[in-house]
């Protein structure tokens, strides 16, 4: 029983820290800014789970790749806040997804917007939680980005709140899509 007891202990120790490890993982990671819009996928991006790990950093598979959530109120999200005019895109593949001018704040502590760029955008059924939801995921290359929510009462012209990994994100202020 003692030996149980020191090994329940020890899981749950290592269980606590691989969290606390994974969540400062998240502490200190920025969503890119890029000085220069992207080229613009045309077709289909396949890889192998392989070629996208040697790719994207370990947040961005995560989430992309595996279906992950990055914790709310991250540093990401932060940064998100603050920033201007211009447009987000995917981190995986390019593609332009979100525009500032959609964006605003839903208190979730995730990148909200009320619309997208809809020819790069799909959405899914979701039931990974027991219940219905609707992703979203990058057309070009599959990634997940987040959900949508629909009916929310927020104040914009859609009524809709696409809820968005900041991780999946990549930001080219205005200025930069001049150059």
């Amino acid at each position: 029983m003692k030996s149980f007891l020191i090994l329940a202990i020890g899981a749950a120790f290592s269980i606590c820290i691989f969290a606390q490890t994974q969540r400062l993982s998240y502490t200190d990671l920025q969503m890119k800014v890029l000085k220069e819009v992207p080229t613009q996928p045309t077709d289909p991006i396949v890889k192998t789970s392989e070629d996208w790990a040697n790719v994207l950093n370990e947040q961005e598979f995560y989430v992309l790749r595996k279906s992950g959530t990055e914790p709310p109120h991250s540093a990401i999200y932060k940064q998100f806040a603050k920033q201007g005019e211009g447009v987000y895109y995917c981190s995986g593949c390019g593609a332009e997804l979100f525009s500032s001018t959609t964006k605003f704040d839903s208190g979730s502590g995730w990148p909200s917007f009320y619309d997208g760029v809809m020819k790069n955008i799909k959405l899914d059924e979701d039931h990974h939680l027991g219940y219905k939801r609707v992703e979203v995921r990058c057309n070009k290359c599959d990634g997940h980005l987040g959900h949508v929510f629909e009916g929310e009462s927020f104040n914009n012209p859609t009524d809709k709140r696409y809820c968005i990994n900041g991780v999946c994100l990549s930001f080219v202020p205005a200025e930069a899509e001049k150059d």
